[in-house]
Protein backbone atom coordinates (compact mmCIF):
# COMPACT_ATOMS: atom_id res chain seq x y z
CA UNK A 1 0.00 0.00 0.00
CA UNK A 2 1.30 3.43 -0.94
CA UNK A 3 1.51 5.77 2.04
CA UNK A 4 -1.01 8.64 1.87
CA UNK A 5 0.47 12.05 1.13
CA UNK A 6 1.10 14.22 4.15
CA UNK A 7 0.44 17.91 4.70
CA UNK A 8 1.43 19.51 7.98
CA UNK A 9 -1.94 20.94 8.87
CA UNK A 10 -5.11 20.16 10.76
CA UNK A 11 -5.56 18.07 13.90
CA UNK A 12 -3.10 15.23 14.46
CA UNK A 13 -3.57 13.22 17.67
CA UNK A 14 -0.45 11.66 19.16
CA UNK A 15 -2.01 8.37 20.13
CA UNK A 16 -1.57 6.39 23.30
CA UNK A 17 -0.33 2.80 23.25
CA UNK A 18 -2.33 0.29 25.32
CA UNK A 19 -0.54 -2.52 27.18
CA UNK A 20 -1.61 -5.80 28.75
CA UNK A 21 -0.99 -6.36 32.44
CA UNK A 22 2.30 -8.07 31.54
CA UNK A 23 3.39 -4.86 29.72
CA UNK A 24 3.14 -6.40 26.24
CA UNK A 25 1.40 -4.30 23.58
CA UNK A 26 -2.36 -4.83 23.46
CA UNK A 27 -2.69 -4.88 19.68
CA UNK A 28 -6.45 -5.34 19.63
CA UNK A 29 -7.04 -2.37 21.92
CA UNK A 30 -4.53 -0.30 19.95
CA UNK A 31 -6.46 -0.98 16.75
CA UNK A 32 -9.69 0.09 18.47
CA UNK A 33 -8.03 3.30 19.67
CA UNK A 34 -6.68 4.07 16.18
CA UNK A 35 -10.08 3.51 14.59
CA UNK A 36 -11.79 5.79 17.08
CA UNK A 37 -9.33 8.61 16.40
CA UNK A 38 -9.39 8.19 12.63
CA UNK A 39 -13.18 8.48 12.55
CA UNK A 40 -13.24 11.90 14.22
CA UNK A 41 -14.18 14.71 11.91
CA UNK A 42 -11.25 17.06 11.36
CA UNK A 43 -8.47 14.59 12.20
CA UNK A 44 -5.94 14.73 9.36
CA UNK A 45 -3.33 12.21 10.53
CA UNK A 46 -2.24 10.12 13.49
CA UNK A 47 1.16 10.21 15.18
CA UNK A 48 2.69 7.05 16.67
CA UNK A 49 5.94 6.33 18.51
CA UNK A 50 5.87 9.63 20.34
CA UNK A 51 5.89 10.43 24.04
CA UNK A 52 2.23 9.38 24.24
CA UNK A 53 3.21 5.92 22.93
CA UNK A 54 5.81 5.67 25.71
CA UNK A 55 8.38 5.41 22.94
CA UNK A 56 11.27 5.52 25.41
CA UNK A 57 10.17 2.08 26.65
CA UNK A 58 9.79 0.45 23.22
CA UNK A 59 12.30 -1.82 21.53
CA UNK A 60 13.26 -1.34 17.89
CA UNK A 61 11.00 -4.25 16.89
CA UNK A 62 8.11 -2.81 18.89
CA UNK A 63 8.45 0.60 17.24
CA UNK A 64 8.24 -1.09 13.83
CA UNK A 65 5.27 -3.17 14.94
CA UNK A 66 3.43 -0.06 16.14
CA UNK A 67 3.87 1.49 12.67
CA UNK A 68 2.74 -1.74 11.01
CA UNK A 69 -0.45 -1.87 13.07
CA UNK A 70 -1.27 1.80 12.47
CA UNK A 71 -0.67 1.55 8.73
CA UNK A 72 -2.66 -1.68 8.47
CA UNK A 73 -5.59 -0.36 10.49
CA UNK A 74 -6.06 3.23 9.29
CA UNK A 75 -3.23 3.93 6.83
CA UNK A 76 -5.60 3.73 3.86
CA UNK A 77 -7.58 6.64 5.33
CA UNK A 78 -4.95 9.03 6.59
CA UNK A 79 -1.19 9.52 6.94
CA UNK A 80 0.71 7.92 9.81
CA UNK A 81 3.43 10.10 11.31
CA UNK A 82 6.13 8.09 13.09
CA UNK A 83 8.37 9.44 15.81
CA UNK A 84 12.14 9.23 15.47
CA UNK A 85 13.41 9.06 19.03
CA UNK A 86 17.12 8.30 19.51
CA UNK A 87 20.12 9.78 21.25
CA UNK A 88 22.53 8.86 18.48
CA UNK A 89 22.18 10.20 14.95
CA UNK A 90 23.11 6.87 13.33
CA UNK A 91 20.32 5.14 15.25
CA UNK A 92 17.93 7.98 14.37
CA UNK A 93 18.77 7.55 10.68
CA UNK A 94 18.05 3.82 10.91
CA UNK A 95 14.71 4.54 12.59
CA UNK A 96 13.88 6.92 9.73
CA UNK A 97 14.69 4.28 7.11
CA UNK A 98 12.66 1.67 8.97
CA UNK A 99 9.66 4.00 9.31
CA UNK A 100 9.67 4.60 5.57
CA UNK A 101 9.94 0.88 4.82
CA UNK A 102 7.02 0.15 7.12
CA UNK A 103 4.71 2.66 5.47
CA UNK A 104 4.88 5.88 7.48
CA UNK A 105 3.93 9.03 5.59
CA UNK A 106 6.03 11.46 7.65
CA UNK A 107 8.36 11.62 10.64
CA UNK A 108 8.25 13.52 13.92
CA UNK A 109 11.89 14.24 14.77
CA UNK A 110 12.71 14.39 18.48
CA UNK A 111 15.89 16.16 19.58
CA UNK A 112 18.74 13.98 20.78
CA UNK A 113 18.98 13.85 24.56
CA UNK A 114 22.73 14.17 24.18
CA UNK A 115 22.04 17.91 23.77
CA UNK A 116 20.46 18.24 27.20
CA UNK A 117 23.62 19.57 28.89
CA UNK A 118 24.26 22.74 26.97
CA UNK A 119 22.84 22.00 23.54
CA UNK A 120 21.83 25.63 23.07
CA UNK A 121 25.54 26.43 22.88
CA UNK A 122 26.21 23.64 20.37
CA UNK A 123 23.55 24.09 17.73
CA UNK A 124 25.82 22.29 15.27
CA UNK A 125 24.90 19.08 17.12
CA UNK A 126 21.18 19.67 16.59
CA UNK A 127 21.74 20.46 12.92
CA UNK A 128 23.86 17.34 12.44
CA UNK A 129 21.16 15.15 14.00
CA UNK A 130 18.46 16.47 11.66
CA UNK A 131 20.71 16.18 8.61
CA UNK A 132 21.40 12.49 9.26
CA UNK A 133 17.68 11.81 9.46
CA UNK A 134 16.84 13.84 6.36
CA UNK A 135 19.53 12.08 4.32
CA UNK A 136 18.29 8.65 5.39
CA UNK A 137 14.78 8.87 3.92
CA UNK A 138 12.44 10.66 1.53
CA UNK A 139 9.70 11.42 4.06
CA UNK A 140 8.49 14.86 5.17
CA UNK A 141 9.86 15.86 8.56
CA UNK A 142 8.24 17.63 11.50
CA UNK A 143 10.85 18.99 13.91
CA UNK A 144 9.76 18.85 17.54
CA UNK A 145 10.59 22.23 19.06
CA UNK A 146 10.90 21.52 22.79
CA UNK A 147 10.17 24.10 25.47
CA UNK A 148 12.88 26.73 25.67
CA UNK A 149 13.39 25.99 29.37
CA UNK A 150 14.54 22.42 28.60
CA UNK A 151 17.73 23.62 26.92
CA UNK A 152 16.99 21.29 23.97
CA UNK A 153 15.12 23.66 21.69
CA UNK A 154 16.42 24.89 18.36
CA UNK A 155 17.56 28.49 18.35
CA UNK A 156 15.54 30.45 15.83
CA UNK A 157 18.44 30.97 13.42
CA UNK A 158 19.06 27.22 13.50
CA UNK A 159 15.44 26.50 12.60
CA UNK A 160 15.58 28.90 9.67
CA UNK A 161 18.88 27.48 8.43
CA UNK A 162 17.56 23.90 8.57
CA UNK A 163 14.27 24.80 6.88
CA UNK A 164 16.04 26.64 4.08
CA UNK A 165 18.60 23.87 3.62
CA UNK A 166 16.38 20.76 3.89
CA UNK A 167 13.30 20.81 1.65
CA UNK A 168 11.79 17.76 3.35
CA UNK A 169 11.15 19.77 6.55
CA UNK A 170 7.41 20.35 6.30
CA UNK A 171 6.87 21.96 9.68
CA UNK A 172 7.55 22.06 13.38
CA UNK A 173 5.65 20.77 16.37
CA UNK A 174 5.93 23.87 18.49
CA UNK A 175 6.10 23.38 22.23
CA UNK A 176 8.43 26.31 22.88
CA UNK A 177 6.31 27.41 25.87
CA UNK A 178 6.88 31.13 25.25
CA UNK A 179 4.19 33.14 23.43
CA UNK A 180 6.68 35.65 22.03
CA UNK A 181 8.92 32.94 20.53
CA UNK A 182 5.84 31.02 19.37
CA UNK A 183 4.55 34.08 17.53
CA UNK A 184 7.92 34.53 15.84
CA UNK A 185 7.92 30.90 14.69
CA UNK A 186 4.52 31.34 13.07
CA UNK A 187 5.27 34.69 11.46
CA UNK A 188 8.77 34.00 10.20
CA UNK A 189 8.50 30.32 9.22
CA UNK A 190 5.38 31.14 7.22
CA UNK A 191 7.34 33.91 5.53
CA UNK A 192 10.28 31.83 4.32
CA UNK A 193 10.84 31.32 0.60
CA UNK A 194 9.18 27.92 1.15
CA UNK A 195 6.44 28.20 3.76
CA UNK A 196 7.01 25.91 6.75
CA UNK A 197 4.00 24.92 8.87
CA UNK A 198 3.67 25.39 12.61
CA UNK A 199 1.67 22.77 14.52
CA UNK A 200 0.88 23.77 18.08
CA UNK A 201 1.32 21.46 21.03
CA UNK A 202 0.49 24.16 23.58
CA UNK A 203 -2.50 22.23 24.86
CA UNK A 204 -2.99 24.31 28.02
CA UNK A 205 -3.37 27.54 25.99
CA UNK A 206 -4.49 26.09 22.69
CA UNK A 207 -7.02 28.79 21.83
CA UNK A 208 -4.46 31.57 22.10
CA UNK A 209 -1.92 29.53 20.17
CA UNK A 210 -4.29 28.76 17.29
CA UNK A 211 -5.44 32.37 17.11
CA UNK A 212 -1.83 33.36 16.42
CA UNK A 213 -2.10 31.56 13.09
CA UNK A 214 -0.96 27.96 13.57
CA UNK A 215 -1.58 25.52 10.74
CA UNK A 216 -2.97 22.95 13.15
CA UNK A 217 -1.94 20.99 16.21
CA UNK A 218 -0.17 17.78 17.16
CA UNK A 219 -0.93 16.79 20.73
CA UNK A 220 -1.15 13.79 23.04
CA UNK A 221 -4.35 15.25 24.49
CA UNK A 222 -5.84 14.47 21.08
CA UNK A 223 -6.02 10.85 22.21
CA UNK A 224 -8.80 12.00 24.54
CA UNK A 225 -10.28 15.26 23.20
CA UNK A 226 -9.53 15.30 19.47
CA UNK A 227 -13.18 16.15 18.74
CA UNK A 228 -13.00 19.28 20.86
CA UNK A 229 -9.62 20.22 19.38
CA UNK A 230 -10.88 19.76 15.82
CA UNK A 231 -14.00 21.79 16.51
CA UNK A 232 -11.89 24.57 18.01
CA UNK A 233 -9.50 24.58 15.05
CA UNK A 234 -12.49 24.78 12.71
CA UNK A 235 -14.03 27.64 14.71
CA UNK A 236 -10.76 29.60 14.72
CA UNK A 237 -10.36 29.00 10.99
CA UNK A 238 -13.85 30.44 10.46
CA UNK A 239 -13.12 33.38 12.83
CA UNK A 240 -15.92 32.21 15.12
CA UNK A 241 -14.36 33.38 18.38
CA UNK A 242 -17.49 32.83 20.46
CA UNK A 243 -17.65 29.15 19.47
CA UNK A 244 -13.90 28.74 20.03
CA UNK A 245 -14.21 30.24 23.51
CA UNK A 246 -17.07 27.89 24.36
CA UNK A 247 -14.92 24.92 23.37
CA UNK A 248 -11.99 26.30 25.32
CA UNK A 249 -14.19 26.50 28.40
CA UNK A 250 -15.05 22.82 28.02
CA UNK A 251 -11.44 21.77 27.52
CA UNK A 252 -9.94 23.94 30.23
CA UNK A 253 -10.48 21.76 33.32
CA UNK A 254 -9.31 18.51 31.78
CA UNK A 255 -6.18 19.88 30.08
CA UNK A 256 -5.20 21.70 33.23
CA UNK A 257 -5.41 18.38 35.06
CA UNK A 258 -3.60 16.42 32.35
CA UNK A 259 -0.62 18.76 32.35
CA UNK A 260 -0.37 19.48 36.08
CA UNK A 261 2.80 18.66 38.00
CA UNK A 262 4.39 16.22 37.74
CA UNK A 263 4.33 16.85 34.01
CA UNK A 264 5.65 13.35 33.27
CA UNK A 265 2.28 11.87 34.30
CA UNK A 266 0.36 13.54 31.46
CA UNK A 267 -0.13 10.44 29.30
CA UNK A 268 -0.56 8.26 32.37
CA UNK A 269 -3.55 10.46 33.28
CA UNK A 270 -4.94 10.31 29.75
CA UNK A 271 -4.88 6.51 29.83
CA UNK A 272 -6.75 6.49 33.14
CA UNK A 273 -9.52 8.66 31.70
CA UNK A 274 -9.91 6.54 28.57
CA UNK A 275 -9.96 3.34 30.61
CA UNK A 276 -12.61 4.76 32.94
CA UNK A 277 -14.90 5.79 30.08
CA UNK A 278 -14.39 2.54 28.21
CA UNK A 279 -12.25 3.69 25.30
CA UNK A 280 -9.27 1.63 26.50
CA UNK A 281 -9.41 -1.73 28.25
CA UNK A 282 -6.90 -0.78 30.92
CA UNK A 283 -4.52 2.03 31.92
CA UNK A 284 -1.27 0.08 32.18
CA UNK A 285 1.94 2.11 31.83
CA UNK A 286 5.42 0.66 31.47
CA UNK A 287 7.95 1.12 34.24
CA UNK A 288 9.47 3.24 35.57
CA UNK A 289 6.12 5.02 35.28
CA UNK A 290 3.63 4.11 38.00
CA UNK A 291 -0.15 4.32 38.10
CA UNK A 292 -1.65 7.43 39.65
CA UNK A 293 -3.49 7.35 42.95
CA UNK A 294 -7.20 6.61 43.29
CA UNK A 295 -7.66 10.14 44.62
CA UNK A 296 -6.13 11.68 41.51
CA UNK A 297 -8.13 9.34 39.31
CA UNK A 298 -11.34 10.58 40.94
CA UNK A 299 -10.30 14.18 40.31
CA UNK A 300 -9.60 13.36 36.67
CA UNK A 301 -12.99 11.74 36.22
CA UNK A 302 -14.68 14.81 37.66
CA UNK A 303 -12.82 17.01 35.17
CA UNK A 304 -13.63 14.59 32.32
CA UNK A 305 -17.32 14.75 33.20
CA UNK A 306 -17.16 18.53 33.23
CA UNK A 307 -15.58 18.42 29.75
CA UNK A 308 -18.42 16.23 28.51
CA UNK A 309 -16.46 13.02 27.99
CA UNK A 310 -18.68 9.95 28.05
CA UNK A 311 -18.42 6.23 27.52
CA UNK A 312 -19.77 6.59 23.98
CA UNK A 313 -17.09 9.13 23.05
CA UNK A 314 -17.58 12.41 21.25
CA UNK A 315 -17.90 11.53 17.58
CA UNK A 316 -21.23 13.33 17.48
CA UNK A 317 -19.95 16.72 18.58
CA UNK A 318 -21.96 19.33 16.69
CA UNK A 319 -19.78 21.90 14.95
Amino acid sequence: MTAPSFRAQGVIPACLLPFHDDFSIDEQDFRRHLNFLSAIRGVTGICVNGHSCEVHTLSADERKRVIDIAVDEVGDRMPIIAGVYANGSLEAAEQARAAQRHGASALLVFPSYSTIKGGKLRQDMSKTHVRYIAEACDLPLILFQYAYATGQSYEFDTLVELCEEIPSIAGIKDGIGDPMRHARHIHDLHGLSRRVSVLSTHSTWLLGSLCMGCDGLLSGAGSVIADLQAAMFDAVSRHDLQRAQQLDERMYPIVQKFYAAPYLDMHNRMKEVLACIGRLNRAVVRPPQCRITEEEKAELLAMATQAGLTAVGMKGLDW
